[in-house]
């Protein structure tokens, strides 16, 4: 058994490369090979948000805080809720993080393949952010 005690691993700033305003990342688990997944709390700030982005074995999202917002390319702007799961198939380009005037946090849980977790792409616009 492993236990990872609250504060006891560092938050980190959501790098500007991969995100549009203030993000705060919390990790929370990583298992050890050979298991796959890894977890984390991230918490956005209003208005901010992930660029659009891949993960090559999907992603679950479960909304813990707040007010979200959560969009696959092509598909609608969904508002995200407390007690919300979300799920972005393997490869599904999307993006997702707070509503325009509320802080959103919630729990991003994917697995590596091929050790990687996700793919970075381009920045989510401001007009496409604001769709609803």
């Amino acid at each position: 058994m492993d236990i990872k005690r609250a504060g006891s691993q560092a938050s980190a700033k959501g790098p500007a490369d991969w995100f549009t305003g203030t993000v705060r990342i919390d990790p929370l688990f990583q298992a050890p090979d050979p298991a796959l997944v890894q977890g984390a709390s991230v918490t956005f700030e209003p208005g901010a948000r992930t660029a659009w982005h891949t993960h090559p074995l999907g992603q679950t999202l479960i909304v813990t805080a707040g007010c979200g917002r959560a969009q696959c390319w092509g598909g609608p702007v969904e508002e995200i809720r407390p007690g919300d799961v979300v799920w972005f198939s393997p490869g599904e380009k999307h993006w997702h993080g707070a509503a325009p005037t509320t802080a959103m946090t919630h729990i991003a849980i994917q697995e590596k393949k091929d050790g990687k977790v996700v793919e970075w792409m381009e920045h989510v616009s401001d007009e496409q952010y604001r769709k609803s």
